[in-house]
């Protein structure tokens, strides 16, 4: 118990408004409050005590979590919760369970891509959780490579249906959350076939279990994939296995916002733009980055509070020195809690860009869509990646402690390293990035003006030529030598890159030849956004000034 009040003393040293910092950390007033209220209803509440969970078998691991998201739903509809509310509630209950995937991918899948008369029909169905959702488009032989998937919707003009099909066993659909006890329905990504042509990949609602008893329908056969890394961690959830065989569908069940299959079985593009799915696209990664800043949080906490408690060697007077006040601890921790900041500010400035893409694409304005695309893409990989590492760093940095799964890392370790996979495996979505800022570089001498993250390659020939004129270490603190240095840094990768690119006389070839170069350059573009936000967030001298929402949208070299 001595410990714990070494705590009390640490943060009596502080030099900032702790309560102006919350408001900054949480985004708004408003958002803190409703996320203050939430943690102390769920840490008030027995049911949802996560004490033993990395003690339990695979078994009772998963019906605990089937309990507790059955009461987190009684509580939200006893409560009446707001669609904000509940989102904080499940996210304090801090377990990953079937509910994950039917609000983050199921619902938002059928928003973005289906058609009014299909909102209508499965929306209001599944905010009521009389069904239940589940994506199923990762298939055992394809993730990233979405146009590779195998299973076939094939249209059959005689009975105006789908007819849907597992071909191979690579074909099964692969690692889908909530498929595999739990799921009702699915939104299911298949390769669309009218008259014996193919017209790329689209998604369709298919039910999968009967609402009588919960039994799999004829030509469907479903199951667990298994255990999965790490002790609790990622077996709260039903991670499944899925295959049809001639599984038949109305044709209306296809996803017909963007593109349509009529009657008599033509394709036919929508007047909606194909370009409005990339909404739901840009809203996921930016939730994924939002959550990189919150994983990374809980994982600095952990280890700075132990930093704090533990003492080791320099003994003068019979007390040991705090882990803490050893350089190489701080230099390990401390650039970690600047991380979780800076992924924080990024991804409240990637809420803004959402709602500014989204409002650009129903005016039929697509302008800032790639780039748009790329920066999004980017920043899951980037964040993603550091903050899986930074978790393993902070476990390193609790010593043998932090091996226990008491100390809560090596669980939090083994819920968040999935997201350097899901939604995109990160080096592809590099490579992504990297095509989109050469193809910047490419277009400099045309007039084209490059926008929004990569304006800055707009003063290509500035940043090419400038000298860092640094004289000490404070300088380093100034925000303009900061941003033109990582400016400067990105602009000459790009470039360079895009000079070595055009020697070669097939691109794809010269792509896949300096492919860890791009990814590089990919890097060093993303370390600059990140960055640029962090700075402008940070340069609020007074944060009883940052009490209000953040002023948007936040340009480069602020």
């Amino acid at each position: 118990m001595e410990g714990v009040d070494i705590l009390p003393h640490e943060r009596s040293k502080k030099q900032f408004d702790v309560d102006a910092m919350k408001i900054v950390w949480a985004g708004s007033r408003h958002a803190f409050e409703v996320s203050d209220r939430m943690a102390r209803l769920v840490a008030s509440d027995p049911a949802f005590q996560k004490d033993n969970r990395s003690r339990l078998g695979r078994k009772e691991l998963f019906k605990n979590t089937l309990r507790k998201a059955t009461y987190a739903w009684k509580r939200i509809i006893e409560l009446r919760l707001t669609e904000e509310e509940a989102g904080r509630l499940r996210f304090f209950v801090d377990e990953p369970a079937f509910t994950d995937l039917h609000w983050g991918m199921f619902v938002p899948a059928i928003k973005g891509q289906g058609t009014e008369e299909q909102q209508q029909k499965w929306l209001p169905l599944a905010y009521k959780m009389q069904i239940i959702g589940c994506y199923a488009q990762t298939e055992l032989g394809h993730g990233s490579n979405v146009q590779g998937l195998e299973t076939t919707a094939t249209f059959d003009p005689d009975k105006d249906e789908f007819v849907i099909h597992s071909p191979t066993l690579t074909s099964s659909k692969w690692w889908p959350g909530g498929l595999g006890k739990v799921s009702t329905h699915a939104v299911v990504y298949a390769r669309l076939i009218t008259n014996g042509e193919e017209h790329g990949v689209h998604g369709f609602i298919v039910q999968l279990r009967s609402l009588d008893d919960h039994m799999p329908l004829p030509g469907i056969t479903i199951g667990d994939i298994g255990m999965k890394f790490g002790n609790g961690a990622y077996n709260t959830m039903d991670n499944g296995v899925l295959t049809f065989h001639h599984v038949r569908i109305p044709r209306n069940q296809m996803l017909m916002r963007v593109f349509q299959v009529t009657r008599e079985g033509k394709c036919v593009q929508s007047n909606v733009p194909r370009q409005l799915i990339y909404g739901t696209m840009v809203f996921v990664r930016q939730t994924i980055v939002a959550d990189a800043s919150s994983a990374l949080s809980r994982a600095v906490c952990i280890a700075t509070r132990y930093s704090a408690v533990r003492r080791q060697f320099g003994s003068q007077d019979g007390v040991e020195t705090q882990v803490i006040d050893y350089k190489t601890q701080q230099n390990r921790l401390f650039p970690l809690l600047a991380s979780a900041y800076a992924f924080r500010f990024v991804g409240e400035w990637l809420k803004w860009l959402y709602t500014d893409v989204t409002q650009r694409l129903q005016a039929n304005d697509f302008s800032t869509l790639p780039e748009a695309h790329a920066c999004t893409a980017g920043l899951k990989s980037l964040t993603t990646t550091a903050t899986a590492d930074a978790i393993e760093e902070c476990r390193k940095l609790c010593g043998g402690h932090g091996y226990l799964c008491a100390s809560g890392l090596p669980e939090l370790f083994a819920v968040y390293v999935p997201a350097c996979t899901y939604e995109g495996d990160n080096v592809v979505l590099l490579l992504q990035v990297a095509r989109f800022l050469v193809k910047t570089v490419s277009q400099l001498g045309s007039g084209k003006e490059p926008i929004g993250t990569t304006a800055y390659l707009g003063r290509v020939q500035d940043l090419m030529q400038c000298r860092c004129e640094v004289q000490t270490a404070e300088d380093w603190l100034k925000p303009s030598v900061m941003l033109e240095a990582f400016e400067a840094r990105s602009a000459r990768m790009c470039v360079a890159r895009a000079q070595n690119l055009s020697k070669f006389a097939n691109p794809e070839d010269g792509f896949a030849e300096l492919s860890a170069d791009l990814v590089e350059a990919a890097v060093a573009h993303c370390q600059l956004i990140v960055v640029s936000k962090y700075v402008y967030s940070s340069s609020c001298a007074n944060l009883k000034t940052c009490r209000v929402r953040f002023n948007y949208p936040w340009t480069m070299g602020v």
